[in-house]
């Protein structure tokens, strides 16, 4: 059995969905940088790719770095696969990484694995947090992963049916800290900031990242992400904006 396994959460139900992780930038696409950042972890034991066998999630196999397995489930919802996908692939906890941002953070993810085996009591849920108390996966800044005890996840995926919650496979476990034991991280205070948006939602996220990519790289981390903004006070300005109008929606 895997101490910790990573999983792209690749179970796509919607077609915006599906078209963010096929369409490219710098020559790959984004369900192939988010797989391949993963990879670069120092502290995951391996890293899978899940989807469902709904015939439009296809190009997920095709899109897959050739050395990263790609678990297909029955199942046609993200907790169902999930929880499937423990089951082929054993591991005692995951840490689940999203598509919807290309500039994945393994380096945060590899704190996180270090927090939990700092932090002395169990835990069956680990993340990062803003100042205001928004869970980090909530917030658009998109780079982050979050840890989770598979047996958390197994056992919500059994008793919870509701679809708001199999939709979301991991929120229901952090929404009730009364059942189970969730351990929050501060978000990096460079990070932690409205005017930051690494999520890809629209043609001006697409023009940002294109914008970041250009002048910094592919290789580039968030240190240097936010040394940009700092010289760029338009660019702060718009994702400020942007993300303004999306908590108002």
């Amino acid at each position: 059995m895997l101490e910790n396994l990573g999983i792209v959460d690749a179970c796509f139900s919607l077609p915006k969905e599906r078209t963010r992780a096929s369409r490219k930038l710098n020559g790959k696409s984004v369900l192939e940088w988010v797989a391949r950042r993963a990879t670069d972890s120092q502290q995951l034991d391996g890293v899978i790719v899940v989807t469902t066998a709904d015939p439009d999630n296809e190009f997920v196999k095709h899109l897959t770095p050739l050395d990263v397995p790609v678990f297909v489930a029955q199942s046609t919802d993200p907790m169902g696969a999930l929880a499937a996908a423990l089951e082929a692939y054993p591991a005692a906890h995951f840490v689940r990484i999203e598509t919807a941002c290309p500039l994945f953070d393994p380096v945060l993810l590899d704190r996180l694995v270090k927090e939990r085996r700092r932090v002395a009591e169990s835990v069956d849920y680990l993340g990062y947090r803003s100042h205001n108390g928004t869970p980090a996966m909530s917030t658009p800044v998109g780079v982050f992963g979050e840890w989770v005890n598979a047996k958390a996840l197994l056992e919500v995926a059994r008793r919870v049916q509701a679809a708001k919650h199999r939709t979301h496979p991991t929120r229901y476990i952090y929404e009730h800290p009364e059942r189970f034991r969730v351990h929050w991280i501060p978000l990096p205070e460079e990070i932690d900031r409205d005017d930051l948006r690494l999520t890809l939602n629209n043609e001006d996220d697409w023009e940002y990242h294109q914008l970041i990519f250009e002048t910094l790289g592919p290789d580039c981390d968030l240190r240097t992400i936010t040394h940009l903004l700092d010289r760029c006070p338009a660019l702060r300005y718009q994702m400020a904006e942007l993300n303004r109008a999306s908590r108002i929606a």
